[in-house]
């Protein structure tokens, strides 16, 4: 690969993409243009501006974009009307952010003139395929640069050596070795290494930055609501929200209730094993109160279908393919179910539970009529499933003459 004249880099403004910002200048000699996004991890990033001053970047050059509307409408609620869970178990909060950042990366590349884009990814992990695919699938000539991949600075010793080196400000509290890695958006949080890499050992209590302990809990439970739309959550106790609003009160009222928690050993793409925490109190919520709604609004060979395409469908965006053509072939099908999934559910918060307990839509296809214990007036007759039994055990009866006739 050619060397690049300017790159678009993934920056945080902390101390690793620092480093990664000063390495690209003098091992490129290249303008670096640095692109912050807030979807809502939680963090200042005026401090990310300052950061990439100080290491002489122009002002013009560096993105601070607030896409926390657009990462919750375009790529969390579509796959939240999947139901979508990685290995049964995962809701995805690290894996779906990642097109999104590698989709401005490439329209600002575009916008600037650059020719290369780069991101903080070491080579061990899924990020680095997830953002390498979906920028490739937005635009096949961008070079993209992994600086884990390619430079000698193997040990957090070395990282700092270099930030000295190269006058990359080093915070004191960077100096020792990370008890554990975070990411974290308006999804969820996921922390991973050091202190969790054995997974025998439960994970210590001051892991968890979202969720209270459940044990610690509210003793009363709370009640919600929360209306749909064609699928989407629209509303919550009778007011309407906005996607990134309505997933920031779920996570603050999930997150007070201790609802949420996982602690998983998931496969990575790449091959090996992983342990990590995460914490989606909202997203928890919102699956639980979609599957509710689903349960009155989408009929059985539908909803079956679904489920049958949900495992192939997280495990597109898992592995890093939100952009291809399989992963939008199953997004039609799942937006197309939804096109009667409106109504509302009532969820009951509870000691790190989210359960529904209620549910109720002017498009349901429950009829209490037909399946009432009580006199159902005519609705439904039951001499019918003698006829429908028959007919289902007639190769089932076949197969047991057979082997009846075998045995002899």
């Amino acid at each position: 690969m050619s060397a690049p004249k300017k790159v678009v880099l993934a920056y945080s403004g902390g101390l690793d993409t620092s480093i990664i910002l000063k390495w690209l200048q003098s091992e490129y000699g290249c303008e670096v243009v640095t692109f912050t996004a807030d979807l809502g991890q939680g963090e200042e990033l005026e401090p990310a501006r300052k950061k990439a001053e100080l290491l002489g970047i122009r002002p013009e050059n560096i993105y601070i974009e607030d896409v926390r509307e657009e990462f919750v409408r375009d790529f969390v609620f579509p796959m939240f009307r999947a139901n979508a869970l990685y290995e049964g178990l995962y809701l995805l909060g690290t894996s779906i952010a990642r097109p999104l950042i590698s989709k401005r990366l490439v329209e600002i590349a575009a916008e600037t003139g650059a020719d290369a884009v780069a991101h903080g990814a070491t080579g061990k992990g899924n990020d680095q395929v997830r953002f390498e695919l979906s920028a490739y699938a937005l635009n096949p000539e961008i070079k993209v640069i992994a600086p884990w991949r390619e430079w000698d600075l193997t040990s957090r010793t070395r990282l700092i050596e270099y930030a000295e080196e190269n006058q990359v400000p080093v915070p004191k509290d960077k100096r020792g070795e990370a008890p554990f890695s975070v990411d974290a958006n308006l999804l969820h949080t996921s922390s991973e290494g050091k202190v969790l890499e054995d997974p025998a050992q439960e994970a210590p209590d001051y892991v968890y930055q979202r969720t209270v302990d459940p044990e610690k809990a509210p003793d009363t439970p709370e009640y919600i609501e929360i209306g749909f739309e064609k699928g989407d959550a629209v509303s919550l106790n009778g007011e309407a929200l906005s996607p990134a609003t309505m997933l920031t009160r779920l996570n603050e009222i999930g997150g007070k209730h201790g609802v949420g928690r996982l602690d998983l050993v998931e496969g990575r793409y790449v091959g090996m094993k992983s342990r990590g925490i995460y914490e989606t109190p909202g997203g928890t919520v919102l699956l639980a109160a979609h599957r509710g709604i689903e349960s009155i609004t989408l009929d059985r060979g539908a909803a079956h279908l679904k489920d049958e395409m949900m495992p192939r469908y997280a495990e597109l965006i898992y592995n890093g393919y939100w952009f291809s053509p399989e992963r939008e072939m199953l997004q039609a099908l799942i937006d197309k179910s939804q096109e009667h999934v409106s109504g509302t559910v009532r969820v009951k918060l509870y000691k790190g539970s989210a359960a529904v307990v209620g549910r109720w839509s002017e498009a349901s296809l429950y009829s209490e009529q037909h399946v009432t214990f009580e006199e159902d007036a005519g609705a439904y007759d039951q001499k019918d499933a003698a006829g429908f039994i028959k007919i289902n055990a007639l190769r089932l009866r076949l197969i047991a003459m057979r082997d009846r006739r075998l045995k002899g």
